[in-house]
């Protein structure tokens, strides 16, 4: 059976759009009604190249719910305002037919202009306020059982109303509904589970997007990326440095930054299971960064989520808001200048940098990016900052030239050359028939990495070659913010977490040593493969630090991992000689790859074509550069090549 998802977003393909509220009045553009601003708006939309259009009606507009109550105060009816609810299918499910309509026409004008639209269907929060029908005042909407009645009521009424409309491609359950209201698991799951369900129930033919903002990583907490990924058929991150944990350490142009959209939702796809893309993503306006300076952010995120794929990018959003008085805008300062346009519909840079990159990829001699090749996954754990460790994880594989996938570490495993178990926490993080299967693994061939934040293991001897003759907690001048250092391949780097382990090795071979000679990196092989074992929380440490890949103390770090993965067979064709380059490949077949160069370095790179034995440069499909004079990569931008063997 065709799944609803299959025509949206599928695998190799990228689309570009925005997030839009109407330019002359924001969230409050259906009670502010200007059709004929729609039809401007959303015809330049189409000129900048952008494809795809979340819109949102927002709830107490289209279902405006008075309860009024009697004698003491007891309920007695709901109405709109002081009209009772019509005798139709949509007033019996407190919609107004006026929104309905309002809504028809602006899916009109995109199906006119060529736009398509995902439908944010439950609109209670937006930019720091929460929108709920009146009737709903001071109730938690996600928990309390009326409210979330009338929500089913509401979305079966309009997915009903417009699922003939070619323009809508998908329906999202709304915009970060989950800081809506406080709920347990199990109470997220309900109120997710029963929208997804009155969605499908009303169109079964369209896919049910997420719309969500930092989930939890552990399934046992509330709003899980596993759960989501349960119900819905696409994920979303919406990838703000400024408002993810421990992504507002850099400047927004520089490397981690750059790279937070494509680890962040790849770090969903991965624990949830289901495709997912960047629903909302943006540089919160020129207190973060310039306009000028903006393109160097987003070019290099959109070659990068791409090449992941990563499926889809939306900015948000589509025009300035300075000029509004209303809340949220009165109250949310920053949430006022961040459009692709001012307010007098002036493109800013962004705009050509969004449509420059559409054009490339539709100049490009195939429509579907091929799959890249994954060197490792990396396993996540209970008790962990999972967030934390899994992007400094990420950063760190891309700097040492490799690519990695996430995983969550009580399911059954996948198949990998590498397995990444960074940042482990606790003395309940490795479920133990999970480590004999990942041991089997290791003894069967594949390289194993791990590095101990403050968790308690057993099997050290036998597995990784060493005893603890005394585990101890650090004094505080020890910490991550001290200038205790160890050193590996010449590069000094800093001792970090809360405990250390006097260690004795058996059969390890030892890489580094703390400056009293204790050992803190160590490889042995176990069976026919290899495990490494770093005994400090680099991982989470790194995340914590601002401009900690520079010059700064963890500028070296990469350089473990290049040592973990060089003790596993490589797969690529390709060597780099600038760390801060991101190299994905893509193989068509056994004999010809696609290679995406993204550079993250701050500056105009010329890299020599170093293939391996066998193979040729092809043709630069995009960029400039040749096998004799080297390949150029401008800044923050991209170039393309086709390889192939001789």
């Amino acid at each position: 059976m065709k799944l609803p998802s299959a025509d949206f977003l599928p695998a190799g393909r990228f689309r570009v759009g925005c997030n839009y509220w109407a330019s002359h009045a924001g969230a409050h553009m259906w009670s502010q009604w200007q059709p004929e601003t729609i039809t401007a708006d959303f015809r330049q939309l189409a000129e900048a190249r952008l494809s795809l259009v979340r819109v949102f009606p927002l709830w107490p507009d289209f279902q405006p719910l008075h309860r009024l109550c009697a004698n003491l105060g007891d309920f007695f009816e709901y109405r709109h305002g002081e009209d009772p609810l019509p005798d139709t299918p949509a007033g019996r499910a407190g919609v107004d037919e006026r929104m309905l309509e309002r809504f028809r026409f602006l899916a009109d004008e995109a199906q006119r202009e060529g736009l398509q639209l995902v439908v944010g269907l439950i609109t209670g929060w937006m930019s720091g306020r929460l929108f709920t029908p009146p009737a709903f005042t001071n109730l938690n909407v996600i928990t309390d059982p009326e409210a979330l009645r009338w929500q089913a009521r509401f979305v079966r009424c309009f997915v009903e109303a417009l699922r003939d409309h070619p323009a809508i491609v998908a329906w999202d359950l709304g915009n970060e509904c989950n800081v809506m209201g406080r709920a347990t698991p199990a109470e997220s799951w309900v109120w997710t589970h029963t929208l997804t369900s009155a969605i499908r129930t009303a169109d079964p033919s369209r896919p049910v997007i997420s719309g969500m903002h930092a989930l939890a990583a552990s399934p046992r907490e509330a709003w899980s990326i596993a759960d989501q990924g349960e119900l819905t058929d696409f994920l979303t991150t919406h990838p703000y440095p400024l408002w993810t944990r421990f992504c507002d350490q850099d400047p927004l142009i520089s490397l981690r930054p750059q790279l937070h959209a494509t680890a962040e939702s790849l770090f969903y796809a991965g624990l949830g299971g289901k495709p997912c893309f960047a629903e909302e993503m943006g540089s919160m306006g020129p207190f973060i960064a310039s306009d000028e300076l903006t393109p160097q952010f987003v070019r290099p995120s959109l070659y990068s989520l791409w090449a992941h794929d990563c499926r889809a990018m939306l900015w948000w959003c589509a025009y300035d808001q300075d000029h509004l008085s209303r809340a949220p805008y009165a109250w949310v300062t920053i949430e006022q200048n961040l459009g692709l346009h001012q307010t007098d519909r002036t493109p800013k840079p962004v705009v050509g940098a969004i449509c420059e990159f559409a054009h490339t990829l539709a100049q490009l001699p195939f429509a579907e990016l091929p799959a890249r090749l994954v060197d490792a996954v990396c396993l996540l754990t209970e008790g962990q900052d999972q967030w934390a460790v899994a992007k400094s994880c990420f950063v760190l594989a891309k700097l040492a030239g490799a690519d990695v996938n996430f995983h969550w570490f009580e399911r059954p495993l996948p198949a990998a050359p590498v397995y990444l178990l960074p940042g482990l926490c606790g003395a309940q993080s490795l479920p133990r028939n999970r480590w004999l299967e990942l041991l089997a693994r290791v003894k069967d061939g594949a390289t194993l990495y791990v590095s101990l934040d403050d968790a308690l293991l057993s099997d050290l001897d036998e597995v990784f070659g060493v005893t603890v003759a005394a585990r101890k907690r650090r004094p505080v001048a020890a910490s991550a913010n001290s200038n205790n250092l160890f050193t590996y391949d010449g590069f000094p780097l800093p001792v970090t977490g809360a405990f250390r382990l006097d260690l004795d090795a058996t059969r390890a071979a030892v890489h580094s040593r703390e400056a009293d000679g204790n050992p803190v990196f160590i490889e042995c092989q176990y069976g026919q493969g290899r495990v490494f074992l770093l005994t400090h929380a680099l991982e989470r440490t790194l995340a914590q630090s601002p401009a900690s890949l520079g010059a700064g103390k963890f500028g070296e770090a990469w350089r473990l991992y290049a040592r973990v993965f060089a003790a596993a067979p490589s797969r690529r064709v390709w060597t780099k000689t600038t760390v801060e380059l991101g190299v994905t490949e893509h193989p068509i077949d056994d004999n010809q790859r696609i290679l995406v160069l993204v550079n993250h370095s701050g500056r105009d790179l010329v890299e020599p074509a170093l293939l391996a034995p066998g193979w040729q440069l092809a043709s630069v499909l995009a960029g400039q550069g040749s096998a004799a004079e080297g390949i150029t990569i401008a800044l923050a931008d991209a170039t393309i090549l086709h390889v192939a063997r001789r």
